[in-house]
């Protein structure tokens, strides 16, 4: 199954203890079926198939979490919050793995958690909520905001990349235009906030760019900054010798070379693969490759998760390749 899942999908996954007694289960086997983590309970009287928790990425695990809480809570008015909002709106964590649910509140109950709920005292207007298949939660505009005060910069600039990209980004074509209207009034929103957080939402939203198609390519711009590059450009588009038209991560111009970020699913997601074996993704890519240096004269870098987790590991892998800060 896909390790991305909307809402329906995240209903789809969860089943209620009657719903298991009605395929045939007993209160026991089902009792037998936790112990053994065949099972998983995710709320009370809610339960998920391990096989199927396990074959998600954390932000549809949570999404699952989150959906549950809303199924037990309906009618109780929960506003989801920070980065319970940002999966119902499809945003990424990078490397975020909530262990509770968030909710807005304005009442006592601020910073507590009770069953794997947290409350958050904080300040959302009628204008900041929506609802969303049923649920309600902050707007993805607030949500962003909240997340570059509260996250990593790495997991704050890739949900603010992927927020921007869903505004101005229709296939491969970018409209700075729009991008444009989305930076000013962000940066509005973000110069008229107070408190904890608010010097990194500013950078966030200023270091946003909706041309990144990944939380890797966000990641990897990130470090980018951190080690003094300048002098390269994102979403290169290179035509091929028979008219193919080609989109490369990365353009480093004083390399001559230019960069790819390669997450592992490119090659075994069913979504990202479309029916075809790894085996043919990889032939793929070497065809693709071949033609963009056949026409360009420039060498291709590739790096993965793992070349991303530190700077400095980020800073060795490029330099590998001869690609180097200016001066």
């Amino acid at each position: 199954m896909p390790k991305t899942i909307d809402i329906a999908g995240a209903r789809a996954l969860l089943h209620t203890r009657g719903e298991l007694m009605e395929r045939g289960l007993t209160e026991r086997q089902v009792r037998g079926l936790v112990e053994t983590k065949t099972l998983r309970k995710v709320r009370r009287g809610r339960y998920i198939f391990a096989d199927d928790w396990n074959s998600l990425w954390n932000e549809g695990r949570h999404l699952v979490e989150v959906v549950a809480a809303h199924l037990n809570s309906e009618g109780s008015g929960l506003v989801f919050w920070g980065p319970s909002a940002a999966v119902i709106h499809a945003l990424p964590l990078y490397r975020h793995a909530p262990d509770v649910v968030h909710v807005a509140t304005t009442d006592a109950r601020h910073g507590r958690a009770r069953a794997k709920i947290r409350w958050h005292n904080v300040a959302v207007s009628e204008i900041d909520i929506i609802e969303i298949d049923g649920i309600m939660c902050t707007t993805i505009d607030r949500t962003v905001l909240d997340l570059a005060r509260s996250l990593k910069p790495e997991a704050a600039i890739s949900a603010a990349d992927a927020a921007l990209h869903a505004y101005a980004t229709t296939g491969s074509v970018h409209n700075e235009d729009l991008a444009r209207q989305w930076r000013e009034r962000m940066q509005d929103r973000a110069e008229r906030l107070h408190g904890r957080g608010i010097r990194q939402a500013r950078r966030v939203i200023a270091f946003a760019d909706g041309r990144a198609q990944s939380p890797g390519e966000s990641v990897s711009r990130l470090h980018l900054s951190r080690l003094g590059f300048t002098n390269y450009d994102i979403q290169i588009h290179v035509v091929g010798a028979a008219g193919n038209d080609y989109w490369l991560d990365f353009g480093f111009l004083g390399a001559r070379c230019f960069g790819e970020f390669d997450g592992k699913d490119k090659y075994v997601d069913e979504v990202m693969t479309r029916g075809r074996t790894t085996q043919e993704v990889i032939l793929a890519e070497k065809r693709r490759e071949d033609d963009i240096r056949g026409v360009t004269g420039w060498r291709t870098a590739r790096w993965g998760s793992s070349d991303i987790a530190t700077v400095d590991v980020f800073g060795d892998r490029l330099a590998a390749f001869g690609i180097r800060p200016p001066g």
